[in-house]
Order: structure tokens, then C-alpha cells, then sequence
């Protein structure tokens, strides 16, 4: 009964003379770990479209090119880019402004030359910038010379396209001949063109100037193939796919059915596109172009190529370019193995279902709709704010909404991309739309006003001489938008706060660990306020909160996430923000300006005793309490486990006791 009683009082001693290591190693955050398999470089970098008509011009012309992008990449390196896409630089007859491509694997002369192309990937490389380019594998030019082959039926380019006789016209004499069927163009009229030389309709889904390329020929597939060897031995990082769900139409080229809500038979509405678009040879095609990227990659070394698909389409259809699962039977543990398809199908959810009125709780909704649908393994989110399609941000969501969208962007999990000029807030110059010198897919009809893409793309706004920087000569393609005066890239780097350094500091901050690994948890604080947190085990933990109206909120966060410290300090705050980096603010009683976006950081008990104990020569009374307030938890902790299986003596229980009420009432 003796020696049982001896036991515990030895085995107490043994705890407590380890006690100081074991507090040192429950206090100090884990490093140097080794980083998950799934953080590539496209993981965690901002990707930035250039469109480069809009981006620099060299030689005064008034068009963008290569040597202008090469000239200005510091910029991109000065923001925190990391890769950028191209818009089509290959020769075209411009009618749809480089996406009807006449030859794939040369440059358009206006852009400047393949030397020149070659100069920009070299410049690139030395920034530590990789270079994506738009690949259009639907459809040509009328103008290549595949085309024009197929056209007089020449071995082996007869069935390079999409060919149909025709359907018999009832009412004609017999040998007039209609549409194959009710395909409607995505740009309006039929999707079919007759074509006189051949004597048979080939099919265009966008314009009559862009036929379709028939992939069920396998000599398409292989050409489409070597198209991208070519540029992967340039040293591209990988490519952009354009209108990717278009690739495949359905055997037979059936009628499709009729939607009953747009009367006009020649309107892209009129009929649900069932044969026409995201069928699933179009995902399968995505996989063999990933499987022959990752081929390249392991036989010649260096970084991931990377796929990123273009398809609009409901989410369903949209994560199916992640993967798909495969059976094989070679499998060691018998599970089906999963192909490979895009490593970033483009989210739109951000275009497409939120704008200027949308509440908290649609931003709320949105965002995670793409997280809940997104494969659990195997795929990264992405959010795309904006491209050469759609309206800028600010003109979307409104100017004033500026930062505090690109704070949803920056913060939210997985890879951003970014629109040229967007960082520095650029809105839609409506007055381009007259300019004559843009859009020839929408014409100049009534629908070119709704419709025309050109507000959109206007030149970069670089500063506030001529032409805002973009061009040394008279005229420019489209028109710089007449703000560039006041709203410029020069003007907002020399500002103590702007648009691009909130930008800037953004992405700065998103390579922090948290943001690149962290879980998120998200809530529409109101119906006017988001809310959510950013958290990853040992590291510091952020609070994001984006005022969507223009009045001053008091925010409760605490009540909403409990287990955050009091006081939290501004790590991000818009433009307009009446805070500034490393204010200190209360957790429970946070009062967010109207249009702000915040992004807030609150260092975990045990980071703070780390970096207390490890990271400060000369702590402060503050720091030192800090340390012992966060060691006597844990010691009491430690003990009071102790106590309970060894049956330690009340006197050191006290003393824990003590300091650990102590701590919880400071």
C-alpha cells in the first residue's frame, strides 16, 4: 500500500521537472513543415489577362503589341502577379479580334513578330512571370488555309469542318436547299452558312467568318495536338481554352427543343442547346490535353503546364472538366482512378450572379455554391472577377464598391484572376462604342449598343499624358476613357492610398499561409454586411467583413465567431477606409465605413506565446504578461491532468489555479 502510494509522488516529480520543455513545445508553432502536395505555383498565384490590342503600344500606331507587354511587365511583377494569359496573338483577320485565328502557330503582324513574342517569354522568365496563351481549338478563320482546302475538298482536309447538304425547302422547286436544322449562331441568324464553291452548309457557331472545326476527325485532334507542342517548346506555361463546351455537336444534328420563352427562331434563346453544347466528348477532350501537358512537364522537366477552360455552363457541367473518374482495373487498391481535365475550369459566378444590388447573403449563397459543387480532391477553386467579355468591376458593382470586391477576390480560397486594369479600378468607356474602330461581331446595330464588348476594352490607363501613357501616336483603336487624367497607374502609385496599393497589399497578403491553405467559413453578418473567417492550425487567423452599402455598420464578430481575441488588427482597408494598416480595433464592436472592405488579423494564443518568447529581444511588460498569461493555461492544464491521475498534492494546484483565474480576469 506504501510503494502505491510512492508511485504517483515519483511520477509527479518526473512531470515536473520536464514541465518547462513540454510548456516550450505545447507553446511553439510547428515550421518548417514540408508544403502539401497540392501547392503548385498556379495554386498560389494571381493571374492577370492581358487583352493586348489595350495593353502598350510600341511603335505609335495606336494598337497594342508584344514588344508594348514586354515593356511594361514590371508592372505585372510590382503588382504581385505571378502568370499572365494573352488574349489570341496569332494571325487573323480580325474579324472577332484574334478568336478566328487564320494560322495557329504564327504571330499577327500588327502584334509584332515571333522574335518579338520570343523577347517577351525571355523578359518574363527573368521576372519570374510564366505566360499563358488563349487557344481557340473550335473553330478557324474562313481565312485559314485549312478551311480553303476543306472548301474544295482536298485529301486530307475534306471533313476538317463540319459539312451538310441541307434540308429539301418545300416550297422551292426541289433543288433550293434550307439549314441542316434550327442551330442558332451564339452571335444571332443560323448556325449554318451555305457555302457556294462546296455546295454544302458548314456550321458556325459563333460567326459566319468562324467555322467550325469537326473533331470527330481524328486528324483535327492530332493537329489541335501539335498546335500545342509548338508552343510548349517556345516555353509556354500552358493555355487558355476558349469556348471549350462548344467542341463536339450530337451525330445526326437533330432539331433542338424550343425554350418557349424567346419567340425569334434566328435568337440564341429560341432553342435549349442540348446537342450543341457541353456534350461529353468535350470533357474528354479536355483530359487527353491534360494527359498530354502532364506528359510534356515529366519529359522535360520544370513547372506544371497548366489548362484553363472557358465554358459557360451550369455549375454541374462546369466541374466535370476537374475530372472524371475512370475504371481500371490495374489499379493496386482497386479504386476507380480519376483523369485529370482542367486545372482551373473558370469560375463565373462572380460575372454572372452578383452585381450592384446583390445582398450579403446572394454573395454568401454564390460563393459557396462554387465551394460546396467543387470536387473535395483534386481541385483548386478560382474566382474570375472579370475578362474581355463583360463589364469592368466598377461598373458592374459600381465605382465606390472597388476595393471592397477586390478584397472578396484576394481573401477567398484558391487562385484569383485578374482583368487588365482592374487594379487600378478602370470602368467602361461607353463612348467607345461609337468609335467605329471596335467590335465588328455585334455591327452596328441596336444590338451593338447592348451588346458590344468594347467599353470593356479600352487602353490601359498608364498616366496622364497623351493617350494615358498607351500610345505615342494621334489615334488609339478605341478610345482612352476620359477619366485617365485623374484615374491613371502613375497617379496611384505616387497617392499615400489608391485603388492599386489597396490592390497591392492585397496581394502581397494572400501569400500568407492562412489564405493559401486555410479553411473559410462564411455568413451574411446582414443583409448588407459579409463576414467570414480564414483559418489554419498554427498560424494566424483572419477576419474579412465588406460593407456592400454606403452607411456606416457596427459589427458584433465575436458573436459570430467566438473563439477570436478582443482586439484584432487591421492587416488590409480600402482606399477610402478611416483605418490604416496596424490599427487595433474591438472584436465585438467593430464600426465598418460605408463601402469598406477589411481584412483583419487575430494571432492565435499559442502563435502570440511564440513569437513572445522567440521572436522579441527586448519584450515589453505587455509581451512578458502575454507569455505568462498564455504558459500558465497551458501549465494548468498540464497539471490538472496530472493531478487527476497521479493524485497531486492541492498545494501546486492552487498555485496553477491562481495564475490561471488571474489570467482569465486581466
Amino acid at each position: 500500500m506504501v510503494n502505491q502510494q510512492r508511485q504517483p509522488i515519483c511520477g509527479a516529480s518526473w512531470w515536473w521537472q520536464w514541465l518547462p520543455i513540454m510548456l516550450l513545445l505545447a507553446i511553439s508553432q510547428t515550421t518548417g513543415a514540408t508544403p502539401p502536395s497540392n501547392d503548385d505555383w498556379w495554386q498560389r498565384t494571381v493571374f492577370y489577362q492581358i487583352y493586348p490590342r489595350s495593353f502598350m503600344d510600341s511603335n505609335g500606331d495606336g494598337v497594342g503589341d508584344l514588344r508594348g507587354i514586354t515593356s511594361r511587365l514590371e508592372h505585372l511583377k510590382d503588382a504581385g502577379i505571378g502568370a499572365t494569359w494573352l488574349s489570341p496573338i496569332f494571325r487573323s483577320p480580325m474579324v472577332d479580334f484574334g478568336y478566328d485565328i487564320a494560322d495557329y502557330t504564327a504571330i499577327q503582324p500588327e502584334y509584332g513578330t515571333m522574335e518579338d513574342f520570343e523577347a517577351l517569354l525571355a523578359e518574363a522568365k527573368r521576372l519570374g512571370i510564366k505566360i499563358i496563351l488563349d487557344f481557340v481549338p473550335n473553330h478557324t478563320s474562313d481565312q485559314c488555309e485549312w478551311f480553303r482546302r476543306s472548301v474544295a475538298r482536298e485529301h486530307p482536309y475534306t471533313d476538317y469542318y463540319v459539312w451538310q447538304d441541307g434540308r429539301v425547302d418545300p416550297n422551292g422547286n426541289g433543288t433550293a436547299r434550307l439549314p441542316p436544322n434550327n442551330w442558332q449562331s451564339v452571335f444571332y441568324g443560323s448556325a449554318w452558312t451555305l457555302h457556294p464553291d462546296r455546295g454544302q452548309y458548314y456550321l458556325h457557331q459563333f460567326t459566319a467568318q468562324q467555322p467550325d472545326l469537326n473533331f470527330r476527325n481524328p486528324a483535327v485532334v492530332d493537329e489541335m495536338r501539335e498546335v500545342l507542342r509548338f508552343w510548349l517548346r517556345k516555353g509556354v506555361a500552358g493555355f487558355r481554352i476558349d469556348a471549350v463546351n462548344h467542341l463536339f455537336e450530337a451525330d445526326g444534328f437533330p432539331d433542338e427543343p424550343e425554350t418557349g420563352t424567346d419567340r425569334d427562331p434566328l435568337s440564341y434563346g429560341f432553342t435549349h442547346h442540348i446537342y450543341t453544347k457541353d456534350l461529353l466528348e468535350d470533357y474528354d477532350m479536355v483530359y487527353q490535353w491534360r494527359a498530354l501537358l502532364d506528359d510534356w512537364s515529366r519529359e522535360h522537366g520544370g513547372d506544371a503546364r497548366i489548362i484553363m477552360t472557358e465554358a459557360y455552363a451550369n455549375i454541374t457541367f462546369t466541374m466535370k472538366y476537374y475530372h472524371a473518374e475512370e475504371d481500371d482495373g490495374d489499379q493496386p487498391d482497386g479504386q476507380p482512378r480519376a483523369a485529370a481535365g482542367s486545372h482551373m475550369p473558370f469560375n463565373f459566378l462572380l460575372i454572372t450572379d452578383l452585381n450592384r444590388d446583390s445582398s450579403a447573403q446572394d454573395f454568401v449563397y454564390t460563393i459557396q455554391k462554387w465551394l460546396t459543387y467543387m470536387p473535395r480532391v483534386g481541385a483548386t477553386a478560382n474566382w474570375v472577377l472579370g475578362n474581355h467579355d463583360q463589364p469592368r468591376v466598377g461598373t458592374r458593382y459600381g465605382a465606390e464598391r472597388i476595393d471592397a470586391i477586390h478584397t472578396l477576390l484576394l481573401t477567398l480560397p484558391g487562385i484569383a484572376v485578374t482583368y487588365y486594369g482592374e487594379e487600378i479600378g478602370m470602368v467602361d468607356n461607353p463612348d467607345a462604342i461609337s468609335s467605329g474602330g471596335g467590335d465588328s461581331v455585334t455591327g452596328a446595330s441596336d444590338a451593338f449598343i447592348v451588346f458590344s464588348r468594347d467599353p470593356e476594352r479600352t487602353p490601359f490607363q498608364w498616366d496622364g499624358t497623351a493617350n494615358a501613357g498607351f500610345s505615342s501616336g494621334p489615334t488609339t483603336w478605341l478610345p482612352v476613357h476620359p477619366n485617365y487624367r485623374e484615374l491613371n497607374l502613375a497617379a496611384q502609385r505616387l497617392a499615400e492610398r489608391s485603388h492599386y496599393k489597396t490592390y497591392q497589399a492585397l496581394v502581397a497578403l494572400r501569400a500568407h499561409e492562412t489564405f493559401r491553405k486555410g479553411s473559410i467559413q462564411l455568413v451574411p453578418y446582414s443583409s448588407n454586411v459579409v463576414v467570414y473567417v480564414r483559418e489554419l492550425a498554427e498560424a494566424d487567423t483572419f477576419v474579412v467583413v465588406i460593407n456592400l452599402v454606403a452607411g456606416e455598420r457596427t459589427v458584433d464578430l465575436v458573436a459570430v465567431f467566438p473563439k477570436l481575441s478582443a482586439e484584432l488588427t487591421v492587416a488590409s482597408s480600402g482606399s477610402a477606409s478611416n483605418y490604416r494598416v496596424g490599427d487595433i480595433v474591438q472584436a465585438d464592436k467593430l464600426i465598418v465605413g460605408g463601402y469598406d472592405g477589411l481584412v483583419l488579423r487575430s494571432v492565435p494564443l499559442m502563435s502570440r506565446a511564440q513569437r513572445n518568447l522567440d521572436g522579441e529581444r527586448h519584450p515589453t511588460a505587455t509581451s512578458v504578461w502575454s507569455a505568462v498569461k498564455d504558459a500558465a493555461v497551458i501549465a494548468s492544464i498540464i497539471i490538472a491532468l496530472g493531478s487527476s491521475y497521479y493524485g497531486l498534492r492541492a498545494p501546486w494546484q492552487s498555485v496553477a489555479s491562481g495564475l490561471a483565474e488571474g489570467s482569465l480576469k486581466k
